[in-house]
């Protein structure tokens, strides 16, 4: 639920790992799921998974299952009207993300105590303007945004966040809460406060009769519907190696290194230009028809495609392709802006990290469009370009020298049931 951090990258040169040669090791839903259970003691299985309405992995492979909703809506005057008790100390608040002071607040919270790699070397560092973008979406519920502070200094010590969405399931078009952000202070992090927050959140969305939700996690509970991987595409390959997020290939000087991942001044795409509010009818016709082909994929219309795709500056970039000749919109490229503090290192505080986002490529293969958006990054100084290997992804990474990364990305839903586990590339979801 937003513990999603994969900043680490992919260590070695992504063409030659230690034997000589690149390659990637296949893991299955199952696979993890079974080791999972046998790491555990039974007293520790997930105790407040197992009493949500979530898929249990005794359950995977069950065909009498039926997909869907596992629980049915309770009528909403049986929903809780109170909020859940907190210890003494602490109260709820609603954070207000329109205003600067709580979105320094919750900015400062996440700042220092938000997801780190497991090194302790790199730590997300959303900014304001990614946090208020990200948080009001259209139809979005402010209750949604919730803080936990201490009753006597009014410090901010935790957060959670939902906002709505409507997301494909085959067939279904479903509302649900994308949940993002939870995030407790490291000195709470005894405190249990992680169940309260997820049973607060999901009482509020179910207030607004929504009784769904997508999220996602680095971490292994019941039950993914996928798991994918973070891939990792050098820019500024010294500066990754001098900070240790990557480090030299076997073989590799660095000059050999920064030669490899030497990309061309400009684009190559004719027509190939930066998105603008006129093209969102256009660029939602191709999403739309893009996305139709995956399992699990959202449903845009045009004012979430001016809200999520439409430039915003050190937020999100979005580009068309326009016919010279036709001057129809025939592809469109996209990538989100999330930088990463970096943690005891003398020389550089920020990692910038462009993460891949939505891409339709209709008309220019696909490897070429993504290329052009890793120009556009390199000119405006991002180190790493990343991306996951959800929907046609894996077409371009080992071609476009991208190399795993050692982080996974497991993707939920609450209270729906796949009949069975996707493959990442039947995932049409980018979720922040």
């Amino acid at each position: 639920m937003g513990e999603n951090y994969s900043p680490t990258g992919d260590n070695k040169d992504p063409n030659i790992d230690d034997n000589g040669e690149n390659k990637m090791v296949e893991t299955s839903i199952d696979a993890i799921s079974r080791r999972v259970q046998e790491s555990l003691s039974i007293e520790n299985r997930h105790k407040f998974w197992e009493t949500q309405p979530v898929g249990q992995f005794k359950d995977l492979g069950d065909s009498t299952l039926l997909e869907g909703p596992i629980e049915q809506p309770t009528p909403l005057s049986e929903v809780k009207q109170e909020p859940y008790n907190l210890p003494a100390p602490y109260e709820w608040i609603t954070c207000d993300m329109d205003t600067e002071q709580m979105c320094s607040e919750v900015y400062n919270l996440l700042t220092n105590n938000y997801v780190e790699d497991d090194e302790n070397m790199f730590r997300f560092n959303y900014s304001k303007e990614f946090l208020q973008w990200a948080l009001r979406p259209p139809g979005h519920y402010k209750c949604w945004h919730i803080g936990v502070r201490v009753k006597a200094s009014k410090k901010l010590v935790a957060f959670i966040t939902g906002v709505p969405a409507r997301i494909r399931v085959r067939d279904e078009v479903v509302t649900m809460a994308e949940v993002n952000f939870l995030c407790v202070h490291k000195k709470l992090r005894s405190k249990r406060l992680a169940p309260v927050m997820i049973k607060e959140v999901t009482r509020r969305v179910h207030l607004e009769n929504i009784w769904q939700a997508a999220y996602t996690a680095g971490i292994v509970i019941p039950t993914p519907i996928t798991s994918c991987q973070y891939w990792h595409r050098s820019l500024n390959p010294k500066k990754l190696i001098d900070v240790g997020f990557s480090r030299l290939g076997p073989r590799m000087t660095m000059s050999r290194t920064i030669k490899l991942y030497k990309l061309p001044d400009s684009t190559v795409t004719p027509g190939f230009r930066k998105m603008e509010l006129r093209d969102v009818p256009a660029v939602t016709r191709l999403l739309r028809g893009y996305l139709k082909q995956f399992v699990v994929a959202p449903d845009f219309d045009e004012k979430d495609v001016e809200h999520w795709l439409l430039p915003k500056d050190n937020v999100v970039d979005g580009y068309v392709v326009e016919s010279p000749l036709t001057h129809e919109i025939t592809d469109f490229v996209s990538f989100y802006t999330l930088p990463s503090t970096i943690l005891g290192n003398a020389n550089y505080s920020t990692l910038k990290a462009a993460y891949s986002y939505y891409n339709v490529a209709t008309k220019t293969p696909l490897i070429q469009l993504m290329n052009d958006a890793l120009i556009i990054a390199k000119t405006k100084d991002y180190d790493v370009f990343n991306a996951l290997d959800v929907m046609e992804n894996d077409t371009f990474l080992k071609e476009l020298k991208f190399g795993p990364g050692d982080g996974k990305l497991h993707y939920y839903l609450y209270n729906y049931r796949l009949g069975n586990p996707i493959k990442p590339s039947e995932l049409g979801l980018v979720l922040l």
